[in-house]
């Protein structure tokens, strides 16, 4: 007769190993440290669109009073939140006269001022993907997506974090990926981006290179509606921005250089708008693509430094706007391999795989239209 104990003890290739009572107890801690770094993580993201973060780093030791009244906040939710970063290991606490301290070594990581470098805005997309979880579970259950109106607050923490991992290295980093290519905008060229969201990065390279001219495309016409204004208030006569499905796209000629940020996997029809792409620009015109840094191979992203969280934000978001749109569902991970594929069926050709120094979340592709 089979047991519970010689179950237990099977150790033939393929049937179930012996149970691991060490692994098993391992496991349950890891667990449980997952489940206070996500608690933190979602505290860290209320603490930077609060400015508590930069409010404690302002601040020599104080209250939970003097902190709530420092920001401008209430206290009694001040005091909770306090409490999480302190049992977190965020912020000290002083029991003697009940004070509070952000090191400046956590300060260099948590607050607006330490941009590049501030982790708490990347924090803020756990409490973004969580908000549409019964929307996700129902399509685990019944296919389709989540279409991006959905998600409240995408196009503000994508641009906040767009701030922090492209235009802070746009004019040292990005821009020199290619040879010449501030001096060809300096003199004046023509420019598209595909997937523009708020417009921040053109509206910098706009009032960097007044004589080049610079066009964004983005399906949404709220942030559209934002990039428009910013481009007023910014007083920019050389960009124009434009409510336009990718996929539609039908100019053809009309551009030096495209770019995309972050956009191509999120798309409806990828393998359509590189296509248009590709026509849009001029004979050796060039694409600057930009997209996450993985493998189209899971087993090639075990080492990943953000892999959890990258899946995670692909499953929650970018997987389900493609599929909500009747799309192949690409998602962040897409992967290098499958981006050189797509690339090169559009008709690109030339083509080059970048990444900066530091930056272990991004790869840039520099594809160039064939000449005729």
């Amino acid at each position: 007769m089979t047991t519970i104990d010689s179950l237990t003890s099977l150790t033939i290739e393929g049937n179930t190993p012996p149970f691991d009572t060490d692994k098993s107890a391992d496991f349950a801690e890891n667990l449980l440290n997952i489940l206070n770094s996500g608690a933190l993580a979602h505290m860290l993201s209320i603490g930077h669109r609060t400015g508590l973060l930069d409010t404690l780093a302002e601040l020599p030791p104080a209250t939970s009073q003097q902190i709530a009244d420092a920001a401008k906040l209430n206290e009694r939710y001040v005091r909770e939140w306090l409490g999480a970063m302190v049992t977190g290991h965020i912020v000290i606490y002083y029991s003697g006269n009940k004070t509070y301290r952000l090191p400046a070594e956590h300060a260099a990581w948590l607050t607006r001022s330490a941009s590049p470098n501030n982790m708490a805005t990347t924090m803020q997309f756990i409490p973004l993907i969580g908000g549409v979880e019964d929307a996700i579970v129902d399509c685990f259950h019944q296919g389709g997506g989540v279409p991006y109106a959905a998600y409240q607050r995408f196009h503000t923490v994508m641009a906040e974090e767009s701030a922090q991992t492209v235009i802070t290295a746009l004019e040292t980093q990005i821009l020199p990926l290619v040879l010449g290519l501030k001096e060809q905008l300096a003199e004046g060229i023509s420019v598209v981006d595909i997937g523009c969201g708020q417009g921040r990065i053109l509206h910098t390279l706009a009032s960097w290179f007044p004589n080049s001219r610079f066009v964004g495309y983005d399906l949404s016409s709220d942030v559209i509606t934002w990039a428009k204004a910013e481009s007023q208030r910014l007083g920019l006569q050389n960009v124009t921005f434009q409510v336009q499905d990718a996929a539609l796209i039908v100019e053809e000629n009309q551009y030096d250089l495209a770019l995309s940020f972050d956009a191509i996997h999120d798309q409806a029809q990828p393998g359509i708008v590189l296509q248009n792409i590709y026509r849009a620009l001029r004979p050796e015109g060039l694409y600057l693509m930009q997209e996450i840094q993985a493998s189209s191979n899971l087993e090639d992203n075990l080492n990943h430094p953000v892999g959890p969280l990258l899946y995670s934000i692909s499953c929650n978001h970018c997987t389900a706007v493609s599929l909500a749109a009747g799309g192949p569902g690409l998602g962040a991970m897409w992967g290098q391999e499958l981006a050189l594929e797509m690339l090169q069926t559009a008709g690109f050709s030339n083509i080059e795989v970048q990444q900066l120094e530091n930056d272990f979340q991004n790869t840039y592709y520099l594809a160039r239209r064939l000449s005729q």
